[in-house]
């Protein structure tokens, strides 16, 4: 399909109470520029592109003028199956996306396997100017490296990020809830120590709180490690 015809599809698969919800969620994105595909539906299409040679023209066409082209462009990028054409691809990719969405929507399955590789490109992206470049690199650290490949320097890593950005601090938050989920020990000490701004700390302490993972003993004594916001 060409860039034409996949913008005539999107357009096709719309609609408009989805476009309307996403508006409300998706706040930095201008309405203008929201089609409304629901997501299964643009799974669907990136599924079907992927066997198409013409879609590296539609990947190439940088910035994409509507948000869902942006989302439709993520999910292609998740089923690229070479992991340096894909890690190439997602660094060219990473400074357009501007929402939330985009950024924890994009999650290449080649990366899966090629941890060790990819943990260059993290930390990099960690020290990102870019609000969802800093964010996606959090969310890899979140996807792949708490469980088997976890090391302890890897909260560190986060903690020590230092944003004023919403989007990035609520991403760090969602580290440290998962964390103490997956990796409690290892986790603790960072809210131990306040080793997170007061409102990060406090939002992985409510967000720890409300997972079904964690025990309500750990639930009870992390309640009481909450500070006073200024």
């Amino acid at each position: 399909m060409t860039i034409e015809e996949i913008r005539a599809e999107l357009f096709r698969l719309q609609d408009p109470h989805y476009r309307a919800l996403q508006a409300k969620l998706i706040p930095t994105v201008d309405p203008k520029r929201m089609i409304g595909v629901r997501t299964p539906a643009l799974r669907s299409l990136a599924k079907t592109l992927a066997k198409d040679p013409e879609t590296a023209l539609f990947l190439a066409d940088l910035p994409h003028a509507y948000f869902d082209e942006d989302q439709l462009h993520a999910f292609l990028l998740s089923e690229l199956k070479d992991f340096d054409r894909c890690l190439g691809e997602v660094e060219r990719f990473l400074p357009y996306i501007d929402n939330w969405a985009t950024s924890d929507q994009l999650s290449p399955k080649s990366f899966k396997k090629r941890k060790q590789a990819l943990l260059p490109a993290i930390k990099g992206w960690l020290k990102s100017g870019h609000v969802y470049t800093v964010r996606f690199g959090i969310g890899m650290l979140m996807q792949h490296y708490l469980s088997e490949a976890f090391d302890p320097v890897y909260p560190a890593w986060v903690a020590d990020i230092r944003s004023e950005e919403y989007y990035v601090n609520m991403m760090r938050a969602w580290y440290f809830a998962t964390a103490l989920a997956k990796q409690y020990e290892a986790a603790l000490p960072y809210l131990q120590k306040r080793r997170l701004d007061p409102w990060t700390h406090n939002k992985a302490i409510q967000k720890a709180v409300e997972s079904f993972r964690i025990p309500a003993e750990r639930k009870d004594y992390l309640k009481t490690l909450r500070v006073r916001s200024r």
